[in-house]
């Protein structure tokens, strides 16, 4: 089976840190690589793939200003197209612009829907529901006027992450900083418990940033590390003693919820969009509906097991059961087979 992967162009695949479209690009890439598939990963020319590479754009355009998005996209998404008789399958993470494409192509496209941007954007895909096929990363993302082929959570490459045992005291957010993530409920909390916490990810709403989360880091108990990747991301998710993800959007998925988990720490984050999909309240975290509820469930986290949360995470969202999945939708679109 010839494979074609349609990685975003924001950023290279995989991402130095932050871009998970293209961290899930790059997952699936290498485990479809493993299972002996023939794959052309279609992405930046400074990615990295065991794969073949396919390129015309020479970086994300998130890590050089210069280039125009659009231009960029335009060309990226024509390479592939140009070339679509050569492949079995085109597997789309570059959200509804490629499907404008799935009626003038031989190949069958099947799409990853990893978020609704707006709702605006439904009609794209609800247009090309009888030829395209959908996979969501969670039950809670799901669109009632769209057809799935299937529900395929999002893997992770659970080698790259390590069970820690015997965590710190200090209380961990890690994501985009931005009003939807809860940065400032996440200093709330962690200020409210007496621990000290972490932020890391990239800045993503400056006038937020300067306004309800600058005012509060010290250095000392508020601690701001910017965007980390690689190794440094598996030591601050593992030795934190929770993972704080009070967020304020339907959220697709969850990758640092996933991450942590896997890494033996419990996550306490507010109740909404895929949240209830991934974690075990009481056993790998808490589910709450406000700050009070999860400053209160903060004096319970030392009653979770990190073993089990690793186990649970390692089982429910490696590397391995997502590749099995996208591979049982490959057979499924190929051989005329029902959604699910």
């Amino acid at each position: 089976m010839k494979v074609a992967v349609l990685s975003p162009v924001a950023w290279r695949t995989p991402p130095r840190h932050y871009g998970p479209w293209e961290q899930m690009a790059a997952n699936l890439t290498e485990g479809l690589v493993a299972q002996g598939l023939d794959v052309t990963l279609f992405a930046t020319a400074n990615s990295v793939t065991s794969g073949k590479l396919a390129a015309i754009c020479p970086m994300g355009y998130e890590e050089d200003r210069e280039l125009d998005a659009k231009v960029q996209e335009c060309m990226h998404i024509s390479y592939l197209m140009e070339q679509a008789g050569q492949f079995d399958i085109i597997h789309n993470h570059f959200d509804f612009l490629p499907l404008s494409w799935s009626r003038l192509i031989p190949t069958p496209i099947v799409t990853t829907i990893h978020g609704f941007s707006s709702p605006k954007i439904i009609p794209v895909y609800a247009r090309y529901n009888d030829i395209c096929h959908y996979v969501s990363i969670s039950y809670a993302d799901r669109s009632p006027e769209l057809q799935y082929a299937a529900n395929v959570y999002n893997g992770i490459r659970t080698e790259e992450f390590s069970l820690e045992t015997q965590p710190e005291d200090y209380l961990l957010y890690f994501g985009r900083i931005h009003p939807d993530k809860g940065t400032f409920d996440a200093i709330q909390i962690a200020l409210a418990t007496d621990h000290r916490l972490i932020i890391a990810g990239i800045i993503q709403d400056e006038a937020y940033f300067r306004e309800k989360v600058k005012p509060f880091i010290d250095g000392n108990q508020i601690i701001f590390a910017g965007p980390v990747g690689g190794q440094e991301r598996n030591q601050v998710l593992g030795r934190a003693k929770a993972l704080l993800h009070p967020i304020y959007f339907e959220e697709p998925f969850g990758l640092s919820v996933a991450e942590a988990m896997l890494c033996g720490t419990p996550v306490v984050a507010y109740q909404r969009g895929a949240m209830p999909e991934l974690i075990q309240p009481g056993k790998t975290g808490f589910l709450v509906l406000n700050q009070q509820q999860a400053i209160n469930s903060i004096k319970e986290i030392s009653a979770i097991d990190r073993h089990y949360c690793h186990t649970y995470a390692k089982e429910r969202f490696s590397q391995e059961q997502m590749v099995k999945g996208y591979m049982e939708v490959y057979e499924q679109v190929l051989s005329g087979g029902q959604s699910r």
